[in-house]
């Protein structure tokens, strides 16, 4: 997202291009022209007439159909560049909403053309409809006062989606078409699922009504046809029909749906929970939003569940809190990093040096990325027995896996134990470091490079 000093910036730099003169201006996108080929396309756009832009656009969408051309995943990026800019020629040409509306729907319509053309593993190609070509579209769309066109067009490209993105423009269908028009497009649909040749048609079909039910907050067809495409309800499904029951402010009926969704169940939970608050915040149900925001602050300790909780309790709880919570997760025989994490983050060092030194058999199950800032936030409180412990752990994954690509890493981690030894009085029933070193190198004498590595460091 671009921050207000960037949009102050391009403020400035455009009142500087336009006090340069149209002139200076023209001379220099000229310029530009002769060693862009996207933007001399883009000149020809603002220049030509609205049907020869229409004619340049079409010529080009005929160019990619006879093209042999194949762009890998490298190549992918550029040539979805060059795909946006088409759309943003037809944008600069082309000023009749209709006329620009069934422009995009013939880009949608050559979908299959652009997916064999590249490998789009990135999912850019992807983005250029699912974004740029729906935005185009709505903008135009939301313009043109012939909506029942509008609608045929979409009812056109939606009839077949081999490729996932044409129902970007159903989704959004509620931007640009009035709810008496949307539903002549649901009977329309319904018809075309029921003569569909094949279930796998007809099921496409009724996830498009479900779609459109959404839109027009019809909580009863959306569930009515969930079932009937996929003969139950999914956890999306119902926390969709639970969404439209609070948007119409029923939110005892919004909970109840929700309810439905076993607690147990991690489909959608971050979903279910972040409705379920918004619910209870409209409710002002003070006693049911605490309960929820303790539950969610349990499940996963951050600053961020903790401040959300003290904003309904209270800001004079916190002590009490995080009291509380350490000494729930000292209480716990696992090791999570995140735990360990917010004790440091929460300025509770001890319990945090206690809470990795009690765990330090579990400590390999943790990811580098948890375990590293871990190790260096108590190296900075000087708990060096907690930080070797997770320095070691680092050490002996890197050496157990044999990844060399990690072993310059693993010098410094061994590196660190070398020169924090000295400052450790009390090992409790850890292997001193000449101990913990001589074990290393009878383990993994093997590992040559890595022993030249640190022996050169």
């Amino acid at each position: 997202m671009m921050d207000t000093g960037t949009i102050f910036m391009n403020d400035k730099r455009r009142q500087k291009l336009i006090d340069l003169g149209a002139e200076v201006l023209a001379d220099a996108l000229l310029k530009i022209a002769e060693h862009s080929t996207l933007a001399d396309n883009h000149i020809d756009a603002l220049i030509s007439a609205p049907e020869e832009n229409l004619k340049q656009f079409r010529q080009k969408l005929a160019s990619l159909k006879r093209s042999d051309r194949y762009f890998d995943w490298r190549e992918t990026d550029n040539f979805a560049r060059e795909l946006s800019m088409m759309l943003q020629d037809l944008k600069a040409g082309i000023a009749d909403p209709l006329t620009g509306a069934a422009a995009v729907i013939e880009f949608f319509e050559a979908d299959s053309i652009v997916f064999e053309m590249c490998d789009d593993s990135s999912g850019s190609a992807g983005m250029v409809f699912t974004i740029d070509a729906r935005d185009l579209f709505v903008e135009y769309a939301s313009r043109c006062p012939d909506k029942e066109k509008i609608a045929e067009l979409v009812l056109r490209v939606s009839r077949e989606d081999e490729y996932g993105v044409r129902d970007a423009l159903i989704d959004c269908a509620g931007d640009y078409l009035s709810e008496p028009i949307i539903r002549q497009m649901i009977e329309a649909i319904r018809q075309r699922a029921d003569t569909a040749q094949s279930e796998y048609r007809k099921r496409d079909q009724l996830m498009l009504i479900t779609s459109l039910a959404h839109q027009i907050k019809n909580a009863e067809l959306l569930e009515e046809t969930f079932l009937e495409a996929k003969g139950k309800l999914s956890s999306k499904a119902i926390i969709d029909i639970a969404s439209i029951h609070r948007e119409l402010g029923d939110f005892e009926t919004a909970i109840a749906w929700l309810n439905k969704i076993p607690e147990s169940s991690s489909s959608y939970s971050y979903e279910r929970e972040k409705l379920l608050l918004e619910i209870y915040r409209l409710q002002g149900s003070t006693d049911k939003l605490t309960e929820l925001l303790y539950k969610k602050f349990r499940s996963h300790h951050t600053l961020e569940t903790l401040q959300a909780l003290l904003d309904v309790i209270g800001g004079h709880k916190r002590e009490e809190v995080i009291a509380q919570e350490a000494a729930l997760i000292l209480g716990a025989p696992e090791f999570r990093g995140s735990d360990a994490e917010f004790l440091l983050e929460v300025g509770r060092i001890d319990e945090t040096e206690t809470y990795i030194i009690s765990r330090a058999d579990k400590l390999y199950r943790e990811m580098y990325y948890t375990l590293l800032p871990l190790a260096e936030g108590m190296e900075s409180h000087g708990r060096y027995l907690a930080a070797s412990l997770i320095y070691r752990s680092l050490l002996v994954s890197i050496l157990k896996r044999g990844y060399s690509k990690a072993y310059s890493h693993g010098v410094q981690y061994l590196k660190k134990l070398d020169t924090m030894a000295a400052a450790i009085d009390d090992w409790k029933t850890f292997d001193k470091h000449k101990a913990f070193t001589l074990e290393l190198h009878q383990n993994y004498s093997l590992k040559r490079s890595f022993w030249a590595r640190y022996a050169n460091n």
